[in-house]
């Protein structure tokens, strides 16, 4: 194993030496293995284990490049840590969020263009069909709330604050939570907030802007409070939807 994680900080020196810059094909195996002093084998495993963190990318029949090394890209892991946990660990996520996301719906008041906004209105009427329809679609209000949430981060100006907060809500946890707030009656009443943080960024208030967040991102950490205080929280819904991909 210590000959693996010499292959990787190997790798790792040359990105950050500048010697292979994000989109770089990487070496071929024997090269590579040539160039780091190790063998092919501990090389095949380094690769994959940057592979996991999307640090490089394998393109099949192609061979390896260095991915864009985007942060939101390299914090994405995050979320697949905050699935993995399905006990009340996932309340020191919601918290961080809460810390986190106010502040970055401020900054997003300040920076926001009508493009966005527009955006937003329209991710806005959609969720209110959502929680009007008989049949609730988990799934689709999952992928709502993410695309609300994800657009007003982005628009905060600071992709690592935009990355931690994406991810400090893993998918599991969302649906869980949307699920729960459906069976509860209480999906009206969220909407109705991400309203309210609308009208916040649409005036360019970051105040305001800040107070809504955090009174939002406070009411999901309470409900998961209750939830856990009183029984497991809700089941995943059947047949999840993928997110929207990430610009």
């Amino acid at each position: 194993m210590g000959r693996i994680d010499g292959a990787v900080d190997h790798i790792k020196q040359l990105i950050t030496e500048g010697r292979l810059r994000p989109g770089d094909k990487l070496p071929v195996e024997k090269e590579l293995a040539d160039l780091l002093g190790v063998s092919r084998n501990s090389v095949r495993e380094a690769v994959r284990t940057l592979t996991a963190i999307r640090v490089l990318q394998t393109r099949q029949g192609d061979g390896t490049y260095v991915t864009s090394l985007r942060p939101e890209l390299l914090l994405d892991t995050l979320n697949f840590v905050a699935d993995l946990h399905q006990d009340a660990t996932v309340l020191d996520f919601l918290a961080v969020r809460r810390l986190l996301e106010p502040e970055a719906t401020a900054l997003a008041a300040s920076r926001i263009e009508d493009a966005d906004l527009a955006e937003l209105s329209r991710l806005l009427t959609e969720a209110e069909e959502y929680a009007d329809a008989a049949a609730v679609d988990h799934a689709g209000m999952v992928a709502n709330d993410h695309a609300f949430h994800s657009r007003i981060t982005r628009t905060s100006g600071n992709p690592v604050l935009a990355g931690v907060i994406a991810n400090m809500s893993g998918e599991t946890l969302r649906a869980r939570v949307w699920r729960g707030l459906t069976l509860d009656g209480v999906a009206h009443r969220t909407v109705a907030e991400h309203r309210a943080i609308y009208e916040a960024l649409a005036d360019h208030d970051p105040d305001r802007a800040r107070l809504r967040a955090a009174v939002h991102v406070a009411g999901v950490e309470d409900w998961m409070r209750a939830a856990f205080a009183t029984g497991a929280p809700p089941d995943l819904p059947d047949e999840p939807r993928p997110w929207p991909d990430r610009d």
